[in-house]
């Protein structure tokens, strides 16, 4: 894979990661609010919007990736994103990372590679 594919692999993996994140921010600080009430927060809130952001510089980057790669390669690379939102939800948020959690990271993981030689 050429340098160019591999800088807007990243910066998609990247802006999906921090996407996720900021919605589970966003989520997590609204949830206390019930109706109408919890529109207005959620809707006013710096993360919902800050991963819409992330989500919409990813998205531009997601079609300059797949314009350089096949789709089929392109998907299995992307799915990559998997792992970096499971990890960070584990450092941010604490949440568990089981047996068959780590398995399928290990799964993905050689998928991607194994891809990335391709």
């Amino acid at each position: 894979m050429s340098a160019l594919i591999i800088t807007l692999w990243l910066v998609n993996l990247f802006c999906d990661t921090v996407g996720q994140i900021a919605f589970k921010y966003a989520a997590i600080t609204s949830k206390h609010q019930q109706g109408l009430h919890y529109w207005q927060k959620l809707f006013g809130n710096f993360w919902l919007w800050l991963g819409f952001g992330t989500y919409f510089v990813g998205f531009v980057f997601w079609l300059a990736f797949l314009s350089e790669v096949p789709l089929s390669q392109g998907i299995l690379l992307g799915s990559f994103n998997i792992i970096t939102v499971m990890v960070a939800g584990r450092i941010l948020f604490k949440e568990h990372l089981t047996a068959f959690r780590l398995i399928g990271i290990f799964f993905i993981t050689f998928g991607v590679i194994l891809v990335g030689l391709t």
